[in-house]
């Protein structure tokens, strides 16, 4: 017996989401939502709730796409459907996308057997009509393959899907509610899959203990009594089914005037977003808002839901902001949109204020000490304690404070940096690979059951010979599971590259510290473009750390390269072996992700005794392991001691200068060999 799913209206707090849910199941045609949050905050709990308070959906009676008996699509593959066919009424379905799933388990697959030896076209519905007229829900949608990203958002906005298979096309109607929850931890999706997303709302755990009380008493409930516990909120979810209902009804007559379309459209050139996606979905989200709220007129006040739920996730500038809109900047578009909330009556006395006056108060002391300042500390003192770089206050001299990590400098375009060889790993952008996207190069015999879509040309060459064996009669071809081959397909693969940084004073002064975070950045900025993961281990002093474990997200690399501070001796050997565990213990992990080492160091080991021999010997461990490294040399000075190159030598990776780094530079220095060798030719 299945176990009661647990009842939407009892999830405690997480607003923005009921009502950006809500929204969605009012009108489709939002585009779905897209629920960012950190872990355990109750995302895929709300999300498979949902459906329980959702109306039943009447369907045509043995249709696999659930087609309305009122308007049958009249593309259904199971029709064309009678004026008058069979219906029947069903509960609205929440249909998962498992992460691993395929494009054929996503779209559908034609039966290639059926396909030949009949001649018809036998269609497998897949997820998509599953989830047709329903809700489909992607847990951990940032870590989706992009090309099913890009299929399943072209699904949501156009509501129908089309397979195209071997020259045999199937399309059929798909118009769901599209969720998909996500951990930012793990990656962020590209800005163009995000803006396809009609509706974001970031969620987070409250740090309130009367909430998390709340939250820890009705999920214990829950799971003693789950029957018991979902009667207590029936009415509750009846509820809001009820009223989902009447804004779904109530949803074609709400009118957008021409007013309240030229203040959206105000906002959004406000707001600076790109495209007109942005500008659609406020219409659409403003009049599912009103009819959520039983008007059939749009308001300003439905256009400010509206704005708040779907322009922050659209004003993502840079590949490692965060996408979200600062609050001011979003009060400032909607004022220069004429769309700020209205404020209390003129006649209205302020409301009275609590505690002691502030500092802004004329009643108040105009710079002494009060509640307000730290400490009872004097406008005198303050400057002291809001400035890093003032002089040690009066009595403060003995303290050393810690220096300011060095900002990079600006990012450029890095030279593509591979692992040798083919490998067998997951699909992305940087190291060749056989993968399961990309050019036919060949085919092969199914390791196992037939999985995927098959080479159709090899398939018949290996069905041919043997038809007069099999008693062929007629047309067609007659195909045994035997004779099925699967194609093998030569693409690129996403890798894990590991950063190992040198942090030490010997990398030189904050000018050149600037110029190696410039370049560490531009190669993050590139795997993110390549859809690899990344890690990053430093070293400084006396010791070697991991200040990012491997992760998809590569703007959290970003970030803590950003307030990495550096200074004092280096400890080389102790962060190539620290980088050394690390590959270890990955490759367990994720042993199908091939790794980079990307070692930044100037090479100068200077801890402990040995050093250099030290440095060399785990060098050389790292060699034996097989990991592919590339060490980018940031020595500078006119003599030059070539560690780093020795250290490349050991590892039996790149070398590569620090200036070699940005791609115009390889791309310059093949210029002038080719300028010289041209001068040569015409003397």
């Amino acid at each position: 017996m299945a176990v009661r799913s647990y009842p939407f209206s009892a999830v405690v707090g997480m607003d923005d989401m009921a009502l950006a849910l809500n929204l969605c199941a009012v009108s489709p045609a939002i585009g779905g939502v897209l629920v960012r949050g950190e872990k355990g905050t109750a995302k895929s709990t709300a999300v498979r709730a949902l459906t329980a308070f959702l109306p039943p959906v009447e369907v045509v009676t043995d249709c696999r796409f659930s087609c309305d008996p009122t308007a049958p699509d009249p593309d259904c593959p199971d029709g064309p459907h009678p004026a008058d066919p069979p219906a029947r009424t069903r509960p609205a379905r929440l249909v998962e996308l498992p992460v691993g799933a395929g494009e054929d388990r996503l779209l559908g697959a034609l039966h290639l057997e059926r396909a030949l030896r009949e001649g018809v076209t036998a269609y497998d519905p897949g997820l998509l009509a599953a989830a047709h007229r329903g809700l489909l829900y992607v847990d951990e949608v940032n870590l989706l393959h992009d090309h099913l990203v890009d299929v399943l958002l072209d699904a949501a906005a156009m509501g129908r899907a089309t397979v195209e298979r071997d020259g045999v096309s199937v399309t059929h109607a798909a118009r769901f509610v599209l969720v998909g929850t996500m951990n930012p931890e793990e990656g962020e999706l590209r800005p163009q899959l995000l803006d396809r997303f009609g509706l974001t709302v970031e969620v987070a755990a409250s740090r309130d203990p009367q909430v998390r009380a709340e939250v820890m008493r009705r999920r214990l409930a829950y799971e003693a009594d789950p029957d018991g516990f979902a009667a207590r909120y029936a009415d509750a979810d009846a509820a809001l089914g009820a009223q989902v209902a009447r804004a779904r009804t109530l949803l074609p007559s709400v009118r957008l005037d021409d007013a309240t379309v030229a203040r959206i459209a105000a906002l959004c050139a406000a707001a600076e977003v790109d495209g007109m996606r942005a500008d659609l979905v406020i219409a659409r989200t403003a009049i599912a808002h009103a009819a959520w709220c039983g008007r059939t007129e749009v308001s300003v006040g439905d256009v400010r839901v509206a704005a708040r739920l779907a322009l922050p996730h659209r004003r993502r500038r840079n590949p490692f902001d965060p996408p979200q809109q600062d609050a001011a900047d979003l009060d400032r578009a909607l004022h220069d949109a004429g769309l700020d909330e209205p404020g209390p009556p003129e006649d209205e006395p302020d409301p009275p204020t609590d505690g002691p006056p502030g500092p802004d108060d004329p009643d108040g002391p105009p710079d002494g000490g009060g509640p307000g300042d730290p400490e009872g500390e004097s406008a005198d003192e303050r400057p002291y304690r809001s400035r890093p770089d003032a002089p040690p206050a009066p009595g403060t001299e003995g303290e050393r404070t810690v220096p300011a990590p060095v900002p990079a400098g600006a990012p450029y375009r890095a030279r593509l940096l591979q692992v040798p060889g083919s490998g067998l790993g997951v699909a992305g952008r940087r190291s060749p690979a056989r993968t399961t996207t990309g050019r036919t190069v060949g085919a092969r015999r199914p390791d196992g059951p037939t999985t995927g879509r098959p080479h159709l040309v090899a398939t018949l060459h290996a069905a041919a010979p043997h038809q007069r064996a099999r008693g062929r009669q007629g047309p067609g071809i007659l195909v045994h599971p035997g004779d099925v081959r699967l194609p093998v397909r030569q693409g690129r693969e996403g890798n894990l590259i590991l950063f190992c940084l040198d942090a030490s004073g010997s990398m030189g002064a904050r000018q050149r510290v600037g110029a190696v975070k410039a370049a560490v950045l531009s190669l993050l900025l590139d795997a993110y473009q390549r859809r690899d993961k990344v890690g990053l281990v430093t070293f400084r002093a006396t010791d070697a750390e991991v200040s990012l474990p491997p992760t998809a997200s590569v703007e959290v690399a970003a970030a803590r390269l950003a307030t990495l501070p550096t200074g004092g001796r280096t400890p080389l050997a102790e962060g190539l072996l620290r980088a050394r565990e690390v590959l270890r213990v990955e490759r367990i992990r994720d042993p199908r992700r091939r790794p980079l080492l990307v070692l930044v160091t100037d090479g100068r080991a200077t801890t402990g005794p040995d050093a250099v021999a030290r440095a060399r010997h785990a060098a050389r461990l790292l060699a034996a392991a097989g990991t592919s490294a590339v060490v980018v040399d940031c020595e500078q000075g006119r003599v030059r001691m070539r560690l780093a190159a020795d250290l490349a030598t050991t590892l039996g990776g790149q070398y590569l200068p620090l200036e070699g780094v940005a791609a115009d530079a390889l791309t310059d220095a093949v210029r002038a060999h080719t300028a010289v060798r041209t001068a040569r030719g015409a003397a």
